[in-house]
This record gives structure tokens, sequence and C-alpha cells, in this order.
């Protein structure tokens, strides 16, 4: 936690004087009164290579998330959750989620969600409040959903939401790329690959038989593959230079 200290001392004793730093000190509610859906579709990008959203969506390597909000905890029929998130047991309450969200494996250890967690308070707030939507009965949170995508059109117009790819060549078909595969394989492992479009699905299809990747549909497959191809192609064009 963020802080300002202010030691004094004196007769021998040294007293400390703990002064939270406002942007830390503000509370959940506070957060999530002022949470983007909009922009927290954005932060879910990372999300979709292992959970669906839609009402009735399929369990991928994580389970369907419509709901999730305030939804017993490893309740999704059919998916075999870890015994540790069994044992964490309870409802996905707006506070459990978020301390979640920020640490999973530091909050549930044993949790087979091994995804670093959310720093960002102002993202995780965004994040939940998208989350919140994607329900049938959403709790009054966030603003108003008008406000949310002018407010989100303005800030990637200002270029406040252009994300981070890493090593990733930043061109049509990274944003996909990074979000279904960076969360089980470092960037590094696909930057210094080389292979033409069919290796790179025969690739994608291993994984998927052999491996228990998330098997990708059209037409996020083929937008990947294009990527993949066009940039990571047997002549490695992007290949890291050190």
């Amino acid at each position: 936690m963020w802080r300002d200290v202010l030691q004094v001392t004196g007769m021998g004793l040294a007293v400390t004087v703990v002064v939270l730093s406002i942007a830390h000190a503000q509370s959940l509610d506070d957060r999530l009164d002022k949470a983007n859906p909009a922009m927290g579709e954005a932060v879910f990008a990372s999300c979709r290579g292992c959970h669906s959203i839609d009402e009735g969506g399929p369990t991928l390597f994580g389970p369907n998330l419509w709901g999730v909000i305030n939804r017993p905890v490893a309740s999704v029929d059919g998916y075999a959750y870890s015994e540790a998130l069994k044992e964490f047991g309870g409802t996905w309450e707006l506070g459990r989620l978020d301390e979640f969200l920020a640490h999973p494996a530091g909050v549930v250890p044993g949790t087979r969600m091994v995804v670093p967690g959310i720093e960002d308070r102002t993202g995780r707030a965004n994040l939940i409040a998208y989350l919140n939507q994607n329900s049938a009965e959403p709790l009054p949170i966030g603003i108003d959903p008008e406000l949310a995508a002018a407010e989100a059109d303005a800030s990637e117009a200002q270029g406040q939401t252009k994300q981070d790819f890493g090593l990733l060549v930043d061109a049509p078909g990274v944003e996909k790329t990074h979000a279904y595969c960076t969360p089980c394989h470092s960037e590094m492992i696909i930057v210094q690959q080389g292979k033409t479009r069919k290796r790179w699905d025969d690739a994608l299809t291993w994984m998927t038989e052999e491996q228990g990747m998330v098997d990708i549909k059209d037409p996020d497959r083929a937008v990947i593959l294009d990527y993949l191809a066009e940039n990571y192609n047997e002549d490695r064009p992007n290949f890291p230079q050190r």
C-alpha cells in the first residue's frame, strides 16, 4: 500500500504517523460508482482465451462468466474446479471478486487460475462493472452506459486505452492473438517461432488435442493465423534481435 510516513523522534521514542494516499484509500464502492464497463470490456480481452461471457456460452479452459456477480463460487455444472476453489466457497460478492482478481493465486492458493492479477484498481473496477452488465439481473453499479461509451471513445481517441502487447508486433490481429495466447504462453515463445500459416494452424490443433488448450474457432482463429503468418512466418521478420 502506498503511504506517506512521517517519523517524529523524541525522548528516545519514535512515533510513526501513517497517511494513506488518497488514491489507495478510495473504497471499492467509490471505484465502482465511477467504473466504466465499456473500458472493462477492453480489460476482459485478456480473459477471452479462457472464459466465455455470453448467456449460455460454452465452458472453455475456464467456466462461463455470464451472471458471475453474486454467483456461488465453483458452481458451473460440468466444470472441473480445483479443490482449492471449492474450499474457498461462498459467493462472488463484489469485494471478494475484487480481491481475487487482484491476485488469484494469492487469495486462493492452489487455484488453476494462475494468470497474473490485475494490479490497477481502476481497471479491476471497470472489469467488474463489465462482468456485472453481462447478467440477467445486473447491480446498479458503474456509470450510465451512454456516458461510458462516450468516455471510452474519448479515451481511445486520446490514446489512453492503447494496450501494451509486449514483444508482439502491434499489427492487425495482435489484440486477439495476445488475448488468446499470452494467458498460458510467454510472448517469447511466439516471437521466436517461424512457421507458415498451415504450420501455425497445425500447431494450434496439436495444442488443442494434446495439451488441452481452448479450441479457437473462426473468425478469431482466422484472425490469429493471419497475424502469425504475416508477422512470424518462416523468414521471421520480427525475430527479436539482441
